[in-house]
């Protein structure tokens, strides 16, 4: 069973790693050509290709030209300890054991952009390349058609490996695109987050975003092996919600928090 989420826009490269173990990233070759396409870009080209401030395009221009083919301690740092947002506040990585981060890197796929799919211990340089961009490129004209079936083969391969052919969809639907799902063999559980408040429950997206990585983090401590213990995931109020989901959609909901 395969956890996938999407990567975070907010990095932390200012907080030293709690571990010095590493992976190389597996598709560095996609990288850098996507990276030699950015670097013909001028700062407001940036800006308006990604809907960034000048400050934002000038930051990542910079990014853009420093990125190396190799990564390194110095240029670069774990993937999961790298993103900053929502989702990883919830992992909230940083905190786990080297056990735990082991078992981890076995079990999670990060969605990117520039680097197709993250390991949580591959080495990631500081970017900014959201999987929704419409970079034009030779095989195509946006990130999706530049990926094409290869996220997928990956992902299938990566679960086949783990004995149970089962991706557990924790991706927004923006990077979930990217993994092509005709090419995928290996069959996709989609957890939802809900929050009730009165009579109607919602997705809140924040909040959601949290949960997803919170769920990972009970995955990692719980030791998931099969799908059917996802539902006994409680963390922060949630529960399953057996009458809202379905075979490849489970929903968890809690009443929405009181501040």
């Amino acid at each position: 069973m395969l956890f996938v989420l999407s990567p975070a826009k907010a990095l932390d490269y200012e907080t030293p790693a709690v571990t010095s173990r590493h992976t190389a990233p597996l598709f560095v070759a996609q990288s850098k050509a996507l990276i030699e396409v950015l670097r013909g870009y001028s700062p407001q080209g940036i800006a308006e290709l990604m809907d960034l401030s000048d400050t934002l395009s000038g930051l990542n221009v910079a990014r853009y030209q420093a990125w190396a083919p190799k990564s390194t301690e110095k240029n670069a740092k774990q993937a999961v300890l790298a993103f900053n947002g929502d989702v990883y506040d919830g992992l909230n990585a940083k905190t786990l054991s080297e056990a735990d981060l082991d078992w981890l890197h076995e079990h999670l796929g990060i969605l990117s952009g520039l680097y197709g799919v993250l390991r949580p211990l591959d080495l990631m340089q500081p970017y900014r390349l959201e999987m929704g961009t419409k970079l034009p490129t030779a095989k195509g004209k946006n990130l999706y058609q530049f990926w094409g079936s290869t996220l997928a083969e990956h992902l299938d391969e990566r679960a086949q490996a783990l004995g149970e052919p089962l991706i557990v969809n924790l991706a927004s639907e923006e990077y979930f695109k990217s993994v092509d799902r005709k090419a995928l063999k290996a069959p996709v559980l989609t957890c939802v987050f809900e929050e009730r408040k009165g009579d109607q429950h919602k997705v809140v997206s924040f909040m959601a975003k949290r949960a997803r990585g919170l769920m990972v983090r009970y995955a990692v401590e719980q030791r998931v092996s099969r799908p059917e213990q996802l539902q006994g995931f409680d963390t922060d109020g949630y529960r399953f919600a057996p009458a809202a989901s379905s075979a490849d959609r489970w929903v968890f909901r809690r009443p929405y928090p009181e501040k």
